[in-house]
């Protein structure tokens, strides 16, 4: 059984902006660690290859997607170990992305913040993002790893409730 959606959606004056949690009881350089390192990238999301800096941009294979694609992700920001801003441009469109990581008395928060043009696709996107970040939590733990279908369709109507009324 997964956990629940913890996904929220926040109105900005360029669009919408996708927020997801997790906490981990660990240093903030640990939790950086596991979202910026390539051997531990792959444990739960993908490796990466190429010269990473910001402005630069690297190699990520996306292992738990059909097919495993490569994608190139541009790096906008850098700012170790509390934030790190990508983005992408593949056939769904471009993806701004932050992971921002936050450290207090033995733990480390990590926010992650899609920020999108709007709030279409939410159903499917959310779900996603839940299942990634789940990835990364049982790589930490060393439990097993989700199924995503235990994430879409189930958190769909969660995602797409978020949106309010039309």
């Amino acid at each position: 059984m997964t956990n629940p959606p913890t996904g929220r959606l926040f109105t900005t004056a360029t669009g919408t902006d996708l927020v997801l949690h997790r906490s981990f009881r660990a240093p903030a350089e640990d939790v950086w660690a596991s979202i910026t390192e390539p051997d531990r990238t792959a444990r739960w999301f993908g490796p990466w290859e190429g010269d990473a800096g910001p402005g630069r941009t690297i190699k990520v294979r996306m292992a738990y997607e059909e097919q495993e694609p490569w994608l190139d992700v541009r790096i906008d920001a850098c700012e170790p170990p509390t934030r790190l801003a990508l983005s992408t441009v593949d056939e769904s469109g471009t993806w701004h992305l932050e992971l921002l990581v936050s450290g207090s008395d033995g733990g480390t928060e990590l926010r992650f913040v899609q920020h999108l043009e709007s709030d279409a696709g939410i159903g499917e996107i959310g779900p996603g993002w839940e299942y990634y970040l789940d990835l990364l939590v049982a790589a930490r733990d060393g439990t097993p790893r989700p199924s995503f279908d235990d994430y879409y369709p189930a958190m769909k109507p969660y995602f797409e409730g978020l949106r309010g009324p039309a």
